[in-house]
């Protein structure tokens, strides 16, 4: 079963930034698409950023597009999301998961859900 570790999260006011990190294997970092998925309490899991293991050709959500960038770490195995300008609304935990697809929407994630990384945007 395809694995991931998130960190990163805490409790920032809004305008701040976090980093997350998103380690996994080899094999899923090689072959796969790699996503974050926002969901904020009491809701669905939500496509944030995916990023392609082809070219590395990104996709955000409109929610996040300007403020949030996905990036890659080839020697680490490791997806980063650079969260800048945050607001209440990003609020919620966020995870890893993988796509057998392209980036391109964000969406029908394929793993088990992970225990995610929380982040709080508040005063």
């Amino acid at each position: 079963q395809l694995q991931f570790v998130e960190s990163g999260g805490g409790l920032v006011q809004p305008g701040g930034s976090l980093r997350l990190s998103c380690a996994t294997s080899t094999f899923t970092y090689t072959y796969f698409t790699i996503g974050w998925f926002h969901q904020a309490p009491g809701k669905e899991h939500e496509g944030v950023a995916c990023i392609s293991s082809l070219d590395g050709s990104p996709y955000y959500a409109d929610s996040v597009k300007g403020r949030f960038t996905i990036s890659r770490d080839n020697a680490k195995n490791t997806v980063y999301l650079q969260m800048n300008s945050l607001k209440p609304e990003d609020t919620g935990v966020y995870y890893c998961n993988y796509l057998k697809g392209s980036a391109y929407g964000c969406r029908d994630p394929e793993g088990s859900w992970g225990q995610g990384t929380q982040v709080t945007v508040s005063s």
